[in-house]
């Protein structure tokens, strides 16, 4: 069966690759990108459909969310790739975090935009995840934004542990109602990541060092993997992936079902204020 299968995050790196390697699969692919030169060439090359939005406005989430409304009668696979770690702490147009906004809140609203249509497809999401949230999250829910303490790294780990949480409660919620969601660490892939920030991460992937990590393709592998899988048998519902996309451990609050039903009810509560 012919699917729709929207990436966004799609004009460079993982999300470009992935697309090239789902090309030829015979699925209707919408990708969306923040550059409109970078996100047509990609769309050009692989035959797909494209939309411009920059995740620090949530009014081009909105629209974007509508224009796919209106031009997707299914969506069977909604690929939530678009994110960074960024300088901060900084606010976005909205108000928001942005390391918070870009990775996680905006994401989030997409996904509430859509939901409707997602359960109508009994549709897959998939969420890119890190490795990160493991590592350097510190999270605490009275500023679940990390405007306090904020250091790139933390709110980075803040923000790749709200993609757990939101996966974990998207399960929790919807599941019965067919809808299926996983978050995986796609590698520490060679790509543009960590241009906007003056975190270590800058350093590790502008450098030499990048020679040491995996290719964009590789990392695209993965993804294109997830996209295509059969939930409870490719990948299990509600569940954090490793780089092997084996089911793996991440930070404590990631595994904590009350955490994940807290950090959905605070950003609800943001996006209605």
């Amino acid at each position: 069966m012919t699917e729709t299968i929207v990436i966004t995050g799609a004009s460079d790196g993982i999300g470009a690759a992935a697309a090239r390697q789902l090309a030829d699969a015979g699925h209707r692919l919408v990708l969306v990108g923040r550059s409109p030169d970078k996100t047509r060439a990609v769309a050009e090359e692989v035959g797909a459909e494209h939309h411009i939005a920059d995740f620090t406005r949530l009014d081009d989430v909105r629209s974007l969310a509508e224009a796919l409304r209106r031009g997707c009668e299914r969506i069977d696979v909604l690929a939530h790739n678009a994110g960074g770690v960024f300088s901060g702490p900084s606010a976005t147009p909205d108000g928001f975090e942005k390391s918070f906004q870009v990775n996680h809140l905006a994401p989030f609203l997409l996904t509430r935009r859509l939901q409707d249509r997602l359960l109508d497809s009994r549709a897959r999401v998939v969420a890119t995840s890190s490795i990160g949230a493991r590592v350097f999250s510190r999270l605490d829910l009275d500023d679940v934004q990390t405007w306090e303490r904020f250091t790139a790294n933390r709110a980075y780990g803040n923000a790749k542990l709200a993609n757990i949480l939101f996966v974990r409660e998207l399960h929790a919620r919807f599941h019965a109602e067919g809808l299926s969601a996983v978050a995986f660490h796609p590698g520490f892939v060679a790509t543009n990541f960590a241009s906007d920030t003056s975190s270590w991460f800058r350093l590790a992937y502008h450098s030499a060092l990048r020679r040491m990590f995996t290719t964009p393709e590789e990392g695209g592998t993965r993804l294109a993997h997830l996209i295509t899988g059969t939930p409870g048998r490719t990948w299990q519902s509600g569940q954090y992936c490793g780089s092997d996309l084996k089911i793996a451990r991440t930070a404590a609050a990631g595994h904590d079902p009350e955490v994940a039903r807290r950090h959905w009810e605070l950003s609800e509560q943001l996006l209605a204020g």
